[in-house]
């Protein structure tokens, strides 16, 4: 962990999420959200809890990791002065937040030159958080703490998949997707991180996204490598930096699933 230990940085991390449960929850399910449009030409919606949340962590991090950069959605980044980054998604899946589904989540990653180590998926209404790297593979909520672990489904036909958007992000990475959703056993649709948190507690085995940047995936990366799984691009390359992603539980599925992908661009 170079100049603070694994405890450490778990300490923060845990208190980055607790910070984020009380700003998000003030707002979750209430009449006035104050949505506005980061998009001129789309949606792209965000709330006063957006703000609130990432606010309250970048708070923590200023008494606790004055040091560590910051790159957050809401706000401008922070040059890490300590080689290590905290990747901040205040709210992932501010659609399904104002729309009342319980299935956005607050992402925390910690990462340093080579990507994420360390990562937090956080349902702060149901009360589950996701936990993953330095000695974590863990998931604790309303039936007490469990180990998260993926699955060891290894053909495509066998395979659970889920993407967030049917459209994708542009009409060849649709086409792409539902290439190898044809393939599956089950698709699902509209889970943003949570999907990847099934993934890792092993209830899912795939799930391919595009148009992502680094605060939607690297928290995701982190749990789910800590839970046994696979996260790289669509050619397998590193995915940390956003873009395409291609979450698997095992090898076999994941090089499967690549050379479907590969074959329908």
């Amino acid at each position: 962990m170079g100049e603070f230990s694994a405890e450490e940085a778990w300490a923060v991390a845990d208190a980055l999420a607790d910070a984020a449960r009380v700003a998000t929850l003030q707002y979750f399910r209430q009449p006035d959200l104050m949505v506005a449009n980061k998009d001129g030409n789309g949606f792209d919606p965000v709330t006063a809890a957006d703000k609130a949340a990432e606010r309250a962590m970048r708070e923590v991090l200023a008494q606790k990791r004055p040091e560590d950069g910051i790159l957050g959605e809401e706000e401008d980044d922070v040059a890490s002065r300590s080689g290590w980054t905290w990747v901040l998604d205040p709210i992932d899946g501010t659609r399904g937040f104002m729309s009342g589904t319980p299935t956005w989540g607050v992402l925390i990653a910690l990462s340093n030159a080579q990507g994420p180590k360390l990562g937090i998926i956080d349902q702060p209404y149901i009360g589950e958080r996701f936990s993953g790297g330095f000695g974590r593979a863990s998931v604790i909520g309303p039936t007490g703490l469990a180990k998260l672990g993926v699955r060891t489904t290894t053909r495509l036909s066998d395979a659970i998949i889920f993407t967030t958007f049917p459209e994708i992000n542009t009409p060849p990475e649709r086409r792409a997707f539902e290439a190898v959703a044809g393939l599956c056993n089950l698709t699902r649709y509209g889970m943003d991180c949570y999907a990847y948190a099934l993934l890792a507690a092993g209830q899912i085995d795939l799930v391919i996204e595009a148009g992502l940047h680094a605060y939607d995936i690297c928290a995701p990366i982190a749990v789910i490598e800590a839970a046994g799984g696979i996260v790289t691009d669509w050619t397998g390359a590193p995915a940390h930096s956003g873009g395409r992603a291609l979450a698997a539980a095992t090898p076999e599925l994941h090089a499967a699933a690549m050379e479907a992908l590969a074959k329908a661009l």
